[in-house]
């Protein structure tokens, strides 16, 4: 009997044995305590192990960093009935391999338990993974953590922050003189500066520390533990004298520059956005101050009276909340009458307060930094809403969304007009983008390189308040201008005002001979229509022919019955 006993566990080993020899990649026969019983072949060829390795913990081929999951998985495989799979680093001869491992429970005739493991090698796989996760969290050209990594690592720095008491320092660095670079020497020559930059301001940094390339020519650096402005100030010093060294690339020495803007948490902001904007807006203080400089943000430096600051303080409340809207304002043809597009206004309703005019906050958050935020989220939330509108209609619409100084300098505001468009379906020609002539004439490079951009696109620029502005008419034949806006300035008193009925004629005769279209603003009665009409005004928008109104609202003027349309999120 006892031999017959032993014949049958000889027989089952026989079989496990066979098995083991005929799977792919690895396999284990382990005690339930871990220790390797036997290999197979196959196992110990891809291991590169010249002896058997029978009576060694099987945790001994693992990398240490994994030893913890294995005797969980050791565990859960001896006390459960059902297979355990994990993903382990096995070290082999030379280097180190990812294999997907399933351990097994079986019984021996005697009563004895043992586990099998059966493994393949998901290297490849593991790799291809990496190198996918890498790409969604840094950035292509520097190698350096993007936008989506830097806003983990700001929350992390908060909680560590809130649980140490250490507060830490955010920092923006922009290249001053980079555009002239990169237009007059074309973009290889730029991507190479950027990345000698990168690498300099990296070198200035501590282990620690978080460098991220967030879009052109911008970093942001986080300083853990950084919270005086003696320390802010000294790691500053050394980005700026490591950036003004010469960069030779291509054979040629070339020189550039860097502003540098700081924020303290919490000093200056309790959230990842308060801290960016506040950066930011430190950053644009040091370029208006002469550049190559660094700038701590400060309540005191930047001053502001007691209400601007608590209002600033319900402006970053009112984002997260998500109370500002978008209201549209017909504009329509002069003659026909017939809406041919909208015009996107920004609102902002407090709850228990009311509407704060634009007036007030759109300044506001232009000097706080937030207008890149909530101009970014108006211009793909008006472009997604016209979609609608003009399903609704039966014809195309157009939209039109102003443009801030500060997103007008974002180095980033070509992509956000490309997402908008991309995101909405909208035909490039439909976005009419209004700005100043103040804007034009502050950085008349920047501009022309920005608007040609624009007009490969097919976006359309137009000029708002016109004639309100500088009194130089030589943009208009430099810039890449579609339509003029006559300021309400001007038809008010129309026709009665005979000055304001001689530049309203100036204006239209200019644009027509320069083929361009014309909308005049705050239209409010039939007698300032009349006139526009038969003067040859293009497009009117005010009180008489249309108050700006919220989305539903737009919907019911076109056609009734149909369902709002998804809201794009501010982020």
């Amino acid at each position: 009997m006892f031999s017959l006993r032993r014949d049958r566990q000889d027989a089952v080993k026989t079989q496990i044995d066979s098995l083991m020899e005929a799977a792919g990649d690895i396999v284990f026969r382990l005690s339930d305590d871990g220790q390797i019983l036997s290999a197979s072949r196959r196992t110990l060829d891809l291991l590169g192990k010249d002896a058997d390795l029978a009576g060694k913990p099987f945790s001994s081929i693992v990398l240490p960093a994994d030893h913890s999951a294995i005797a969980l998985a050791l565990t859960q495989a001896a006390s459960f009935p059902s297979p355990h799979r994990i993903n382990i680093r096995i070290l082999a001869a030379s280097q180190t391999l990812w294999m997907e491992i399933q351990f097994m429970a079986c019984a021996n005739e005697d009563g004895s338990a043992e586990l099998l493991a059966v493994g393949r090698d998901i290297s490849s796989q593991q790799a291809t993974e990496e190198r996918l996760r890498h790409m969604a969290t840094h950035d292509a050209l520097t190698g350096l953590p993007n936008r989506s990594l830097l806003s983990d690592r700001i929350r992390m720095a908060i909680a560590q922050a809130r649980r140490t008491g250490r507060g830490f320092a955010v920092l923006v660095l922009d290249l001053d003189g980079f555009k002239k670079v990169n237009d007059a020497l074309g973009h290889p020559v730029g991507d190479a500066l950027l990345r000698v930059a990168a690498s300099r301001f990296a070198d200035t940094l501590r282990d620690v520390d978080t460098l991220a390339r967030v879009g052109g020519d911008e970093f942001v650096a986080v300083l853990p533990g950084a919270v005086s402005e003696a320390e802010i100030q000294m790691v500053g010093r050394r980005m700026i004298s490591m950036i003004q060294l010469p960069f030779e690339i291509q054979g040629q020495s070339l020189y550039v520059g860097t502003s540098i803007g700081a924020a303290v948490f919490p000093e200056h902001g309790d959230s990842e956005v308060k801290l960016l904007a506040h950066a930011d807006t430190a950053m644009y203080r040091a370029k208006e101050t002469g550049k190559a400089r660094c700038v701590v943000y400060s309540q005191e430096k930047f001053t502001q009276p007691e209400h601007d600051v608590s209002m600033e303080a319900a402006m970053f409340q009112a984002v997260r909340d998500g109370e500002f809207s978008l209201q549209y304002q017909p504009i329509v043809d002069a003659r026909s009458r017939q809406i041919m597009g909208f015009e996107a206004l920004m609102r902002w309703s407090r709850p228990g307060l009311g509407m704060v005019p634009p007036m007030q906050f759109i300044p506001m958050a232009e000097n706080n930094g937030l207008i890149n935020l909530l101009g970014a989220w108006a211009l793909k939330s008006a472009c997604v809403q016209i979609k609608q509108f003009e399903a609704i209609a039966g014809r195309p619409l157009y939209v039109s969304v102003n443009v801030s100084p500060r997103q007008f300098r974002n180095d980033q505001f070509l992509d956000i007009v490309d997402e908008a468009i991309n995101l909405s379906g909208l035909k490039a020609h439909q976005l009419l983008l209004e700005i100043t002539e103040g804007i034009l004439m502050s950085d008349p490079e920047h501009a022309e390189h920005l608007l040609s951009a624009m007009l490969s696109r097919n976006v359309r620029i137009a000029i708002d308040d016109f004639g309100t502005g500088y009194s130089s008419l030589a943009y208009l034949k430099r810039f890449p201008i579609a339509t003029l806006k006559i300021d309400r300035a001007f038809i008010k008193d129309l026709p009665a005002s005979v000055k304001d009925v001689a530049i309203c004629n100036v204006v239209l005769s200019l644009a027509n001979h320069l083929n361009l279209n014309t909308v005049a603003e705050g239209v409010e009665n039939e007698e300032q229509l009349d006139f526009l009409a038969q003067q040859g005004c293009n497009l009117v928008q005010g009180y008489l022919t249309g108050r700006p109104l919220v989305p539903n609202d737009i919907i019911q003027l076109l056609k009734p019955g149909v369902p709002d349309v998804e809201p794009v999120e501010i982020r």
